[in-house]
């Protein structure tokens, strides 16, 4: 491919390929080529190999000797200018690179830059002719002209070699002019899968409105503080307000109900709506409340569809065809135009945030986009996250609050269950307490529902020797393996490594192995070995691996075919199930010891979001904590629901020893084969950000909490500071000057964890 000296001139186009860390490119377009679009995708040699980037504009003028594009591949741009300018913006803030950016903006299909396919079906129809023949030979062809002249629409040629009606048969009424072939456009639509999860599991318990021809089941009579809270919003969506509106709302105060109110002002007035939610599990029962509502212009977006229907849901977003789009973190990115409205539903959620690169947080991402399309943004939470509470007390955003619950029903009493007390009368083994026992026993002679919580999976999470006290550990992650009784395997949950469970020590040869610890598969056993005869269902990462089965599971409670659900964190959000009248937690102190600042937030959080699946019904709910920490400001603030002194108390102790949102945080964790080569390359670079940010406060490197992870020893540093542009101009300048790096570097601005 030949190569040219350029003039300055709009030929030069700036492109971003898949390159971790790799700024935009310039590739000059061949005298007698096509100018593509920005958004449109391209071929571009890189290196000794052609890569698939996206034009994000015109580049500077260049003199020097530039390569030319290989391909166009759009004539049209396959992506919205809008989302390339977010992508752009990710890129650079998440300091990941333009590519990474632009490419989970685009459904997984385009990424390898084929052209658009969509899947086709034949459709087999009846021409004029033949609707009035009276002289058609053979009984086959008969009964096919027969079944088309009934279908105006035409039949599916699948549905007619069903009826034993072959291709010879079609073909035979085409030549005689009787039939027509054409190729219908199928998409493939991700609400036929789903088994319709009602609206009773999100809140939906309040009557609906009867005014004049309005259906029941539209919208719902408001309470006075949702009517307010209503109000308040639709001001500022009408007024363009730029300000972020933090919805506060106690769990079973009908957030959503609002949600959907203003999404139906916000499409009347010819805008479109983005509804985030955190996790997959929430996707199905959001959007058919949404569809319920708004009819078929409404769309998912998540990666658990299939590579096809994510495909057809993306490009009839793209089309216009759709008004609302429901999905998780990466929907944020979705090709909708004409946004007025973006709602990010559980704000605090740290699923929110991406794990890999580019690490950006949904919810953050979500706020810029709507201040670049001029869009309201709401956050709505129970517990909101202190950077959004910061916020709002710096005058960034606005609050408005939802105090009370629908119909005034009481939150949950809550019991705080000390378990030193339980041990010391029942031994150490104890793992549900005598109180929670009789607690559910109660639940099942009354016919109500009980959601027991243990955000822990597997059955043991330790195996040991009992001679030589040696661990057994993944071999390629420094973490102990976890027993999972029903696969009979030990398994590694960072990188899946798994293995049967030994029958003797490895290092020993001792033929005595114990367990330690126990998840959500041991809660499971436990309660069915105590109660025999009640319906158990468990909900964690091993139970909902095949598609629909978490669905499934909900349903089932539901329709109250379930009488205890057992589960991870992914039951305590989002779901309202009126029969539930009791919540169990089981140590709910699991993640207060975690060596990470935000520890104390994300227990109070799961606990106040679990502790609201209770009582949402008609009979008080009640809630059981065991910890054994019965005094931890987290666990007490959550126990009495009281956010304010939460949040009070939060941030005194974020202030006290600088940490987000009293300052910006930068995670840097270098990788090496070795855990020495880890922290001398980490040192080193450490020492230039220093060099470059003599200001700033870098703090180590030492080991990282995870020190080994699929075959890699990782070192860790932190960059603390209040001027975070500094701070990141500093960390790329230093991996400039060590380029080795940048591909063994994890860069987490803003990190949620920092485990």
């Amino acid at each position: 491919m030949p190569s040219s000296t350029t003039s300055p001139d709009n030929r030069i186009l700036a492109v971003a390929v898949p390159v971790p860390g790799l700024g935009l490119l310039s590739y000059r377009v061949d005298g007698t080529g096509v100018v593509p679009a920005k958004g449109a995708r391209v071929t571009v040699p890189l290196g000794s190999r052609l890569v698939t980037g996206v034009v994000a504009g015109v580049a500077a003028p260049s003199t020097a000797r530039l390569k030319n594009i290989h391909a166009v591949i759009d004539d049209e741009p396959f992506l919205p200018e809008a989302v390339v300018d977010l992508a752009l913006w990710v890129g650079t803030y998440y300091a990941s690179g333009p590519g990474d950016a632009l490419a989970i903006a685009m459904p997984p299909s385009a990424r390898a830059g084929r052209p658009t396919a969509f899947r086709t079906v034949r459709i087999i129809e009846a021409t004029p002719e033949g609707r009035a023949a009276t002289d058609v030979r053979g009984p086959r062809q008969r009964d096919a002209l027969s079944r088309l002249t009934a279908a105006p629409a035409g039949v599916a040629m699948a549905d007619l070699a069903l009826a034993d009606i072959g291709h010879s048969t079609v073909q035979s009424l085409v030549r005689a002019g009787y039939a027509r072939i054409r190729e219908d456009v199928s998409e493939r639509d991700p609400f036929s899968a789903m088994s319709g999860l009602s609206s009773r599991s999100l809140g939906q318990a309040q009557e609906p409105v009867r005014t004049g021809n309005m259906a029941p089941g539209t919208d719902r009579v408001l309470t006075p503080e949702q009517a307010v809270a209503l109000a308040f919003i639709d001001e500022r969506f009408q007024a363009h307000s730029s300000l972020p509106v933090l919805v506060q709302g106690v769990t079973g105060s009908g957030k959503t109900e609002v949600y959907l109110q203003l999404a139906r002002r916000v499409v009347a007035a010819g805008r479109r709506v983005l509804m985030l939610v955190p996790e997959i599990a929430l996707t199905p029962a959001v959007a058919g409340v949404f569809r319920a509502r708004f009819g078929s212009r409404v769309a998912i977006q998540h990666s658990a569809l299939s590579a096809g229907e994510r495909h057809d849901q993306w490009h009839r977003i793209k089309r216009g065809e759709i008004d609302i789009v429901v999905g998780t973190r990466s929907a944020v990115f979705a090709p909708l135009e004409r946004i007025g409205l973006i709602v990010v539903d559980e704000e605090h959620d740290a699923s929110y945030k991406q794990d890999e690169t580019p690490r950006y947080h949904g919810r953050d991402v979500a706020v810029v986009r709507g201040r670049m399309e001029n869009a309201l943004v709401l956050l709505g939470s129970a517990t909101p996250s202190l950077e959004s509470s910061a916020n709002v007390d710096a005058g960034r955003y606005e609050r408005v609050e939802l105090r009370r619950r629908i119909f005034d029903r009481p939150l949950a009493t809550v019991q705080i269950v000390d378990m030193r007390e339980e041990y010391a009368a029942r031994g150490p083994d104890v793992v549900v307490s005598t109180a929670l026992a009789e607690a559910i026993r109660a639940r099942l002679s009354r016919a109500e529902q009980t959601v027991v919580l243990l955000n822990r999976r597997g059955f043991a999470t330790v195996v040991f020797c009992r001679r030589c006290a040696t661990t057994s550990e993944c071999p390629h992650c420094s973490v102990a393996l976890t027993f999972h009784r029903a696969a009979r395997r030990l398994r590694c949950h960072y990188c899946n490594y798994s293995m049967a469970v030994p029958t003797t020590c490895t290092v020993c040869g001792g033929a005595f192995l114990e367990q330690s610890g126990f998840g959500t598969e041991r809660i499971e056993a436990e309660l069915r070995a105590l109660f025999p005869d009640a319906r158990i269902a468990r909900v964690d990462r091993d139970t909902i691996r095949r598609r629909g089965a978490i669905t499934r599971v909900l349903d089932d409670v539901a329709e109250g075919k379930i009488d205890i659900l057992v589960g991870t964190q992914m039951i305590a959000k989002g779901h309202d199930f009126p029969s539930v009248t009791l919540v169990g937690v089981i140590s709910a102190d699991v993640g207060l010891g975690m060596a990470d600042f935000r520890a104390a937030e994300r227990t109070f959080q799961l606990l106040t979001q679990v502790v609201g699946r209770a009582g949402r019904g008609a009979v008080a709910g009640q809630a059981l904590i065991q910890t054994l920490y019965p005094d931890h400001y987290s666990i007490r603030a959550a126990a009495a629901q009281d956010y304010a002194a939460f949040y009070q108390q939060e941030r005194e102790f974020r202030e006290k020893l600088d940490y987000p949102p009293s300052v910006a945080l930068i995670n840097i964790v270098v990788k090496a084969k070795t855990a020495a080569r880890a922290m001398t390359d980490a040192a080193d670079l450490a020492r230039r950000v220093r060099a470059h940010h003599p200001h700033g406060r870098v703090l180590g490197p030492a080991p990282a909490f995870l020190a080994k992870l699929k075959d890699e020893h990782r070192a860790q540093f932190f960059i603390k500071g209040r001027q975070r542009n500094a701070m990141r101009a500093a960390l790329l300048a230093a991996l400039d000057e060590r380029l080795d790096l940048r591909k063994r570097t994890i860069v987490d601005i803003d990190p949620a964890s920092v485990i």
